[in-house]
């Protein structure tokens, strides 16, 4: 084989370019720190490194929204606690209000200070986040959700404040797998919540010229509440001769429970009343039986024909029982009767603020969960990037040990290359002539 000048030449340039090239990536891999520089240095490596990356880049994302719900949520939460600042207020003004010696000008201030109340719970209600999106009006956060006045609630023009809302829960994605709600319906804050004791509600009868007062009641066994045929029920007062009686009497039908059908029962079948002694709803003996697994109070003086009706709990918003209180508070003072009348309404307006109370204390427990989930899913975040962080070291990160060792050997192998080129490309015929 003839070995020209040319080849030697080529082959020398070729073998000087292919050093110089090795030399220059390692040196490329020593300045940035990383093995893999392009995806053809490590294929399998590459690709699995952009899928850590990838999911790295997902919690990076959810971090940030963890961020966000929970200032979301902390908000959520101050605005519910001033609700429920503001609901314990009205509760003791209600007990204030149950002074028998107030004058009708004190019970105007009582009644002035609920209407500021009133206002200061509707804004409460409208109020907005950082972002200008109300809080309580589900997804439409555009919207204000509460619209209203007590006037109106009042004198009959208005059922209840109007909702524009809806019963969405804004959320965010806090997890690759869990979207957290970070907002909660106004509805269910401020209207869905139960009059009376829950399970039932007591009222008295507009005709009522006695001065009985009835307490909201209680439910001791809930399996015979939930069995109960008949859950609309009235308590009908009887006074003879001094003597006052009362029988349960089923609404619906007239007939009365404690016979168990004999409409109404004769007054040798009716309980005598005593005031303040619990009234159990329930039949001895009657059949069929009738048992509501409860029993309520009825203080002062009924009179014959006064009754007091038992209807299951039904939803309420705090604002009508606002408003009911105000008007009652806001009623002159006049007979014992409409006295006594006014008495029960605080009974009702004090049950009604307790369920308020009771229905926030949830809604707050239910944020204060949510807050604690995110403070978990942040340390686990925290624990899948420190993963991911290592995974990734592990792929690129390059040994410099060996990197420093390869650029020292590429230098040595170039200018071999380099010194051994310059002697051979002096070999000559001409030389020797």
């Amino acid at each position: 084989m003839r070995i020209s000048s040319g080849m030697i030449f080529d082959a020398g340039v070729s073998g000087i370019n292919r050093q110089t090239a090795s030399l220059l990536h390692v040196q490329q891999q020593v300045s940035a720190g990383r093995r893999i520089l392009t995806p053809s240095d490590d294929p399998v490596a590459a690709a699995r490194a952009l899928e850590v990356t990838q999911s790295s880049d997902v919690v990076a994302q959810t971090t940030k929204n963890q961020s966000s719900a929970t200032s979301a949520l902390g908000l959520e939460d101050a605005q519910l606690s001033s609700v429920s600042d503001l609901l314990a207020n009205s509760r003791d003004l209600v007990i204030q209000a149950g002074n028998t010696n107030l004058t009708a000008m004190a019970r105007k201030g009582i009644a002035t200070q609920l209407r500021a109340n009133f206002n200061q719970l509707l804004g409460l209600a409208n109020a907005t986040d950082g972002t200008g999106q109300h809080m309580f009006a589900g997804y439409m956060g555009s919207v204000t959700p509460f619209g209203g006045n007590v006037d109106a609630i009042i004198s009959g023009a208005a059922a209840d404040v109007t909702y524009s809302g809806d019963q969405g829960q804004r959320t965010l994605q806090v997890s690759p797998s869990r979207y957290l709600p970070i907002s909660d319906s106004g509805s269910d804050v401020f209207q869905r919540i139960s009059n009376g004791n829950g399970y039932f509600a007591t009222t008295y009868s507009n005709g009522n010229t006695g001065t009985g007062i009835v307490a909201s009641g209680s439910v001791t066994d809930p399996a015979a509440w939930s069995a109960s045929a008949s859950k609309n029920v009235a308590i009908r007062f009887t006074v003879t001769a001094g003597v006052t009686t009362y029988d349960l009497v089923d609404t619906a039908t007239g007939n009365s429970l404690l016979t168990g059908g004999v409409a109404p029962a004769p007054l040798a079948s009716q309980r005598a009343y005593q005031s303040g002694q619990p009234i159990l709803l329930k039949s001895q003996g009657a059949e069929p039986p009738f048992d509501l697994g409860g029993s309520t109070t009825v203080t002062g003086a009924p009179a014959t024909g006064d009754s007091f009706s038992i209807t299951p709990s039904s939803s309420q918003s705090v604002f009508v029982t606002l408003a009911r209180l105000i008007g009652a508070l806001e009623t002159p003072p006049g007979t014992p009767a409409v006295d006594a009348k006014y008495m029960n309404q605080l009974g009702f307006a004090v049950a009604g603020l307790d369920q308020a109370s009771s229905n926030v204390l949830t809604v707050r427990a239910e944020v204060g969960s949510r807050m604690r989930e995110v403070d978990s899913l942040g340390s686990l975040n925290d624990s899948l990037n420190l993963q991911y962080q290592q995974t990734l070291s592990g792929l690129q990160d390059l040994d410099y040990a060996k990197a420093i060792t390869d650029l020292t050997r590429d230098q040595t192998n170039l200018q071999a290359a380099q010194q051994s080129f310059a002697k051979i490309s002096q070999l000559s015929l001409f030389n020797y002539l």
